[in-house]
């Protein structure tokens, strides 16, 4: 068991929770943006297909990278069900409250993270 209490545990999942939370909502706001870029050839320039194709483009990467920031999340939330959490997944030590306070949903510490 980890120096944390059952009352960190709690305020790290919760806070946890309400990220997944504001990543999914953020994702379905933004679904439209990712939509394949159809442009009428004849009335838009090159220049604002090229735009359109960049910020779909843009949009894919924020959408990849909110994904990834979920998967971390259902992650340490697993290791909280399990009682691993708060230990480094690399050598087992301690991960410091600062650490986790920062980003709860961190899985290293700080000197295998680097």
């Amino acid at each position: 068991m980890t120096g944390l209490s059952d009352e960190q545990l709690e305020q790290y999942r919760t806070r946890l929770i309400a990220r997944r939370a504001e990543l999914k909502a953020l994702d379905e706001a933004s679904r439209e943006s990712r939509a394949a870029v159809t442009l009428d050839q004849q009335s838009v320039g090159r220049l604002s297909r090229m735009d359109a194709m960049q910020q779909q483009a843009m949009a894919e990467a924020e959408a990849r990278r909110r994904v990834s920031e979920i998967a971390r999340i259902d992650s340490a939330l697993k290791r909280i069900e399990d009682g691993d959490y708060g230990w480094c997944l690399e050598c087992g030590e301690d991960i410091p409250a600062k650490r986790l306070d920062f980003d709860p949903s961190v899985a290293k510490c700080l000197e295998c993270s680097g």
